[in-house]
């Protein structure tokens, strides 16, 4: 776990970047770049649900919550590799997904901002 912590620094201080992330030169600046894409995606999508789960009732939070589940569950597994005793996750793939599935909880808040909110399109 020590290692782990030390490259989690060393990744988020972007300690090394030679060329910045519009022109990634080596391997692992690509990584750092990627990562960092990914996390803000990662916020984005977490900032959206918070604001479609303020427009739902309790029924809606409830099938909300288990459709996003389920959501993460394929996005993981579409872009995760396991083989024997390495773990590949393709941050290409869950960026992707994730500003996909971000654009989907969007047209669920401007549905529910105008029309009201549809449960069934939450699944």
């Amino acid at each position: 776990m020590k290692n782990l912590a030390v490259l989690g620094l060393l990744i988020a201080g972007g300690w090394g970047l030679a060329g910045g992330c519009d022109n990634p030169g080596a391997d692992f600046d690509y990584v750092y770049c990627a990562t960092q894409l990914f996390v803000q995606t990662d916020r984005e999508i977490n900032d959206v649900y918070r604001q479609l789960v303020g427009w739902l009732s309790a029924e809606g939070r409830t099938v909300l919550r288990t459709s996003q589940l389920a959501w993460i569950r394929s996005r993981n597994q579409q872009c995760t590799r396991v083989d024997a005793g390495s773990r590949t996750v393709n941050l290409d793939c869950a960026t992707r997904m994730t500003q996909e599935r971000t654009g989907f909880l969007k047209a669920r808040i401007r549905e529910c901002s105008s029309t009201g909110c549809v449960i069934s399109r939450l699944r």
